[in-house]
């Protein structure tokens, strides 16, 4: 009988490893397709961004104040108007006019504004990480990139990110208040030491790393959770890294560094509190809605959490009355992480760099977006990147919470020759799959290289040559991760790796085998992979759980070693099963594993 794991992926005890509820073990996958790439049918140079003459000087609207190193590098190169507070019509009069735009924040880069501009707006700079401000689709259909500068506000950030966790400790902000109301309570504000405390760091990434590297110097123990830190990173800064359970249970202090993602919202909640060392200490300087807000007061009110400290909320402002704010046990800022001269002027350099270099034509490794796609390529590589993609989701998702994703093999099945067959598109969405979900890089062919390289990822490529008709790019395409645990154990190859294979059938993705099984179900939904013994009956006990349900069974394929052995069923669904459902499915005695995925 298959146990129930109450984690965001959910599988039964037999898999290699118990999954903890970790970044890389929730991840609500989309299942849309974007793709804006230049992509050669026949080999030659990587595409290029070359937007303007070059016998004529470039405009760059820049709407919204920026430093002043940043704008001689611009007007060294272009025709610069600085004009700020537009409102959205004005923008729109402008844009016209601008062969590059630059905001902060503060401006909505709308679909309003790609049409306004009838195609000369090529270029739009970001000046900071988040580009929640700009329609992403609507830019890559104009063919417009955008890039941003995720690096300069890094040091401004982690030194933030220390400031409230030794202001926290010692209560500096209320003891503040506290003697300018006219009184003196040294033994009400009683702190804590941070010499020989734990802090865990929730994101080992830049700002994170960063965080680490201090916190070490003030005398804590530093462990970090993050599935794609490269470990000779952390143990380089005498970082340990661990699941996330483990981080939960062992912190003193928790340190938020995490991108604000599906797979993130909320991810501390109720249930992640309670897994908490009681009297926990919890900063974030990374986004509001990674917490649970209404979750964290019922923890301070309870004791759980003895003390938060919070630059970011899950909406800025907060209302006056939020009972988050005004807890007495809560340290609060005004978004301030990146908040330092220094910072503000090396975001301008940063981001008047990457916007000259796009307009130069260079590829920039800061890019979050492509060019547009030929038609006629898109048309016919369409179905096979929306497979790559959603085999890259899976395989990440069959990954054990504790196992770093390093190794990764791509193989493509083709009767094309390697001159007519150009799979950059394909490991691109591959490693979109693979790192997208928990990071906020919006990963392409732009990107992608650069992006798994920074992450410790190892991509590598084999084509099989295949015999036949070259009418279809591609037979198969099949991807395998090395060197970590199963969430998913019959996902294991004889080779020992976690592997996924398949194939578009009349245009649709279909998944076809699953380590050593053969299955065949349309990538569409979701998808639940049981591990069963072979005997009648399975399917209809199955179905009739769902039924009851009201979940509508898309498709179902079953995979058998040989008759009355073992088999895998593989299950597409429509809507997500309730937990009890699950469960349900898992107490089946002839279940003996099952996992269920989200595309």
């Amino acid at each position: 009988m298959a146990a129930f794991n109450s984690s965001s992926f959910l599988s039964g005890p037999a898999s290699n490893k118990a999954s903890p509820s970790s970044l890389s073990s929730k991840l609500p996958l989309s299942s849309k397709f974007g793709v804006a790439v230049s992509l050669p049918r026949r080999r030659q140079s990587a595409p290029g961004f070359v937007v303007v003459a070059m016998d004529a000087k470039p405009t760059v609207l820049v709407a919204e104040k920026l430093g002043e190193a940043g704008l001689k590098l611009l007007k060294d190169f272009a025709n610069v108007d600085c004009s700020y507070n537009l409102s959205p019509e004005e923008l729109c009069t402008k844009i016209s006019l601008c062969d590059a735009l630059i905001v902060r924040s503060g401006t909505k880069v709308t679909r309003d504004v790609f049409e306004a501009s009838a195609g000369r707006l090529k270029v739009v700079g970001r000046a900071g990480v988040g580009i929640d401000n700009v329609d992403l689709s609507a830019a890559t259909e104009h063919g417009c990139l955008v890039v941003n500068a995720p690096t300069a506000n890094t040091v401004a950030a982690a030194e933030h990110g220390i400031a409230l966790l030794t202001a926290m400790g010692r209560n500096i902000a209320q003891a503040d208040a506290s003697v300018k109301a006219g009184k003196w309570e040294r033994n009400k504000y009683v702190g804590v030491s941070l010499v020989g405390k734990t802090l865990a760091v929730m994101g080992f990434g830049k700002v994170g790393s960063e965080v680490a590297r201090r916190a070490k110097g003030l005398g804590m123990h530093v462990i970090a959770h993050d599935p794609y830190a490269p470990s000779d990173r952390a143990r380089a800064i005498g970082v340990e890294l661990v699941s996330f359970e483990e981080a939960l249970a062992t912190a003193d202090f928790i340190s938020l560094h995490m991108p604000l993602t599906p797979s993130t919202s909320k991810i501390l909640n109720d249930e992640t509190f309670a897994r908490m060392k009681k009297g926990v200490r919890i900063v974030n300087v990374a986004r509001g809605g990674v917490i649970d807000e209404e979750a964290l007061v019922k923890a301070l009110d309870a004791g759980t959490v003895a003390q938060a400290a919070l630059d970011v909320f899950t909406v800025e402002p907060p209302p006056r009355d939020s009972k988050l704010v005004l807890h007495e046990k809560v340290t609060v800022t005004p978004h301030l992480g990146a908040s330092t001269m220094e910072a503000q002027e090396g975001v301008a350099i940063e981001i008047a760099e990457a916007v000259v270099g796009a307009l130069r034509g260079e590829l920039a490794s800061t890019a979050v977006n492509a060019p547009m796609v030929p038609a006629e390529v898109l048309m016919e590589l369409k179905p096979f990147v929306e497979l790559a993609e959603k085999l890259g989701r899976l395989a990440v998702q069959l990954v054990a919470g504790g196992s770093g994703v390093k190794d990764v093999k791509i193989t493509y099945a083709s009767a094309r020759a390697p001159d007519d067959l150009d799979t950059r598109v394909l490991r691109a969405m591959i490693t979109k799959g693979l790192i997208e979900p928990i990071s906020s890089v919006f990963v392409n062919l732009v990107n992608a290289d650069f992006t798994a390289k920074q992450r410790g990822l190892r991509l590598s490529e084999e084509r099989i040559l295949l015999d036949g008709s070259p009418e279809s790019p591609l037979e198969f395409i099949q991807v395998q991760i090395a060197n970590v645990e199963s969430r998913f154990a019959s996902s294991i190859s004889e080779f020992g790796d976690i592997k996924v294979e398949g194939r578009v059938k009349d245009g649709i993705p279909h998944l076809t085998k699953v380590g050593a099984f053969e299955v065949d179900v349309s990538l569409e939904g979701s998808i639940i992979l049981c591990r069963q013994v072979d005997q009648p009956g399975m399917i209809g006990q199955v179905g009739s759980i769902l039924g009851e349900e009201n979940v509508n069974v898309s498709f179902m394929s079953v995979g058998r070693t040989a008759p009355r052995k073992q088999a895998v069923m593989a299950i597409g669904v429509d809507e997500q099963p309730r937990k009890e459902s699950l469960k349900r499915i898992g107490e089946i005695p002839a279940i003996e594993e099952f996992v269920f995925l989200k595309l």
